[in-house]
């Protein structure tokens, strides 16, 4: 399968000097249970490992009973983290944010502690010391609340500036699926040549994904990718605990 959006990052990969890691990230596990069973099915024709972004209070115990069953079936290719709380927004001007400046540290670590403490009820040893916020945004706060909490690992936007956190390493995804430019979409082509750009930097490449937002036109483009991803010889696809070194890695259980 060859298409023509994909055909600058096809080069990029040819043209690359070693072996690139990547990585999948896919935010609001606890939403559209249906289309992310499916999405989950996309990456396993793949054999293409992928990050699930949970959100505690969201998540059912029909689909967290379902989504431990993969996660005992395939340990090394699906991977659960905590996303945020209930993902609910709490400023009252200004961009969405679960964890932002007008909330104290002590209601931060509090809604953090009680989302780690709900997903290890519900997905036991599985859930991996990685934390990424709802809007892929928080404060220096929420970066001290984690490291208090046993987190090891923080993903936001590659944009945002990193925490001066000694006990936090940062993995930040690179490319949004659904990413924006004025206010309008992506195009495929634009993907394409992000994608890319994010090849050049030579540091390993994160997408993020919303499960909600993929409809069968959306699995078919993705198909396309995962399939690249998955037969050059340039590329290694792995969970994010993969990428942090063993040393620092710590379950939240």
């Amino acid at each position: 399968m060859r298409t023509d959006w994909l055909d600058s990052f096809r080069q990029a990969l040819d043209e690359a000097p070693g072996s690139l890691p990547f990585f999948f990230r896919d935010d609001d596990a606890g939403w559209e249970d249906e289309r992310l069973f499916e999405l989950l099915d996309v990456f396993a024709d793949y054999k293409v490992p992928i990050d699930l972004a949970v959100i505690p209070k969201s998540i059912s115990r029909d689909a967290a009973a379902c989504l431990r069953k993969r996660l005992e079936e395939s340990p090394a290719s699906i991977s659960v983290h905590q996303h945020g709380y209930a993902h609910a927004n709490h400023e009252q001007t200004g961009r969405k944010c679960e964890f932002g400046d007008s909330r104290s540290r002590e209601d931060q670590r509090t809604d953090i502690a009680a989302g780690k403490a709900l997903l290890a009820e519900l997905l036991g040893p599985f859930t991996d010391s990685i934390f990424t916020p709802p809007w892929n945004r928080c404060t220096a706060s929420t970066a001290t609340c984690l490291e208090q909490e046993g987190f090891t690992l923080l993903s936001r936007d590659i944009t945002a500036p990193r925490f001066n956190a000694p006990k936090l390493m940062e993995l930040p995804v690179s490319i949004d699926w659904f990413g924006h430019r004025k206010n309008v979409r992506l195009t495929p082509n634009e993907i394409g040549e992000s994608l890319s750009k994010a090849v050049s930097s030579q540091a390993p490449v994160g997408v993020m994904l919303h499960h909600a937002l993929i409809d069968d036109d959306e699995r078919r483009r993705l198909s396309e990718l995962l399939e690249l991803l998955s037969s050059h010889s340039r590329v290694r696809c792995r969970l994010m605990r993969d990428l942090v070194p063993s040393s620092e890695r710590k379950a939240t259980s």
